[in-house]
């Protein structure tokens, strides 16, 4: 039977320390190995390997190349592997950074499956810290948590999807309103995600996690994106449209509609690009538009069968006769946000009838947004 394996993440290294501890001494015979990468811009890290007793090993690692992709790759994993016959449990306690989705993979990798089995991956918060952090707009290397040299991603951006990935959340520290407010927060941000204290984890050597199943939770195809809500000041709104949006008015509005929320996340499409699903990911005033790939709308049956079921079963829902499963599906979520400004804002980036009709008569709209996306795919 392959050995469980659990990952914990997050930015708040107490929180994530004390769910490490609780797990070892809730499970004898586990073991707990983290990866210091305080120094991997210059090829190293530092792995200590623990269990309930205290550190078993600590030893510097020098790798090929300094990023977590190297450090999972040639060493977690090879580690993971080497102490599985004798550990009930393994914990992999990740760096402080490290976004949960690309170990989980790894672990969840068809070369693993004999030995290691993925059973949980826990994000560990504070709850005195995290709805502060989550509007913070400084990047890892300011407050020195970067993964790799020349991160450039924002602590706020990283937080965010150490939330909405894995399978459950644990809330450490900070007093009862705090944790209050916490839960009110994740409640929105991760609706489906339960959320636990340190001294209530959830079961962790049950059967296996699908790394694959995890990941079509966050893909911008089939992500499960959160619903209307409002708990006291915390408001998300949900705007879905089908018509086209008119690049430029968009793009002129983008800068308002980053600042009105704290999170704002979902799928849309250009008049100008009718044929390509676009990913919306913003969170403290940093926004991201990228190309997602094809609407299913725009391929020809015989490709279907090349498309993951989720995918499928997602576009049949959304499915419009004009439209196929081309939508705009965006969510906002805010303290106080201004739902009505933000529809009126929303709606008056879509193409009206009048210039729907003219672009079916060969108008050609200027996409401001041609430079970034063009330059991603070409990346």
């Amino acid at each position: 039977m392959p050995t469980p394996v659990v990952l914990v993440a997050g930015l708040h290294g107490p929180a994530r320390t004390a769910t490490v501890e609780r797990l070892l001494a809730d499970h004898p015979g586990s073991v707990a190995v983290h990866h210091d990468l305080t120094r991997v811009a210059g090829g190293l890290v530092r792995r200590t390997v623990r269990d309930r007793a205290g550190v078993r090993d600590e030893t510097e690692v020098r790798l090929a190349h300094g990023c977590v992709t190297c450090t999972v790759r040639e060493d977690l994993i090879p580690q993971l592997i080497r102490l599985a016959p004798a550990a009930t449990l393994l914990i992999a306690d990740l760096w402080d950074s490290v976004e949960p989705r690309s170990v989980a993979e790894a672990v969840d990798c068809p070369e693993a499956h004999d030995v290691l089995r993925l059973t949980g991956v826990l994000t560990a918060l504070d709850a005195a810290a995290m709805p502060d952090d989550l509007t913070c707009g400084e990047r890892l290397a300011e407050v020195g948590k970067m993964a790799a040299a020349g991160d450039q991603r924002y602590l706020a951006e990283v937080m965010a999807r150490q939330i909405e990935y894995p399978t459950a959340l644990v809330l450490h520290g900070g007093d009862e309103g705090d944790r209050e407010l916490s839960r009110a927060v994740l409640s929105h941000l991760a609706p489906v995600t339960p959320v636990h204290l340190v001294t209530g984890l959830p079961s962790v050597t049950g059967p296996a996690v699908c790394a694959a199943e995890l990941a079509e939770r966050v893909e911008p195809g089939t992500a499960r994106l959160p619903c209307d809500a409002q708990t006291d000041e915390i408001v998300t709104m949900v705007w879905r449209e089908r018509r086209p949006l008119h690049p430029g008015r968009l793009f002129e509005a983008v800068d308002e509609l980053v600042t009105e929320s704290v999170r704002s996340r979902g799928r849309f499409w250009l008049a100008t690009r009718p044929d390509r699903m676009l990913a919306w990911d913003a969170v403290a005033g940093i926004v991201s538009v990228e190309d997602a790939g094809p609407w299913l709308a725009a391929l020809p049956g015989a490709a279907w069968d090349l498309i993951s079921p989720a995918r499928r079963l997602a576009a049949s829902l959304d499915w419009d006769p004009e439209c196929g499963d081309r939508v705009q599906h965006l969510v906002f979520t805010g303290p106080d946000l201004d739902t009505g400004r933000l529809r009126a804002l929303l709606d008056s980036c879509l193409l009206t009838e009048r210039e729907q009709r003219e672009q079916r008569d060969g108008r050609r709209l200027d996409d401001p947004f041609g430079p970034i996306l063009d330059l991603k795919e070409i990346a």
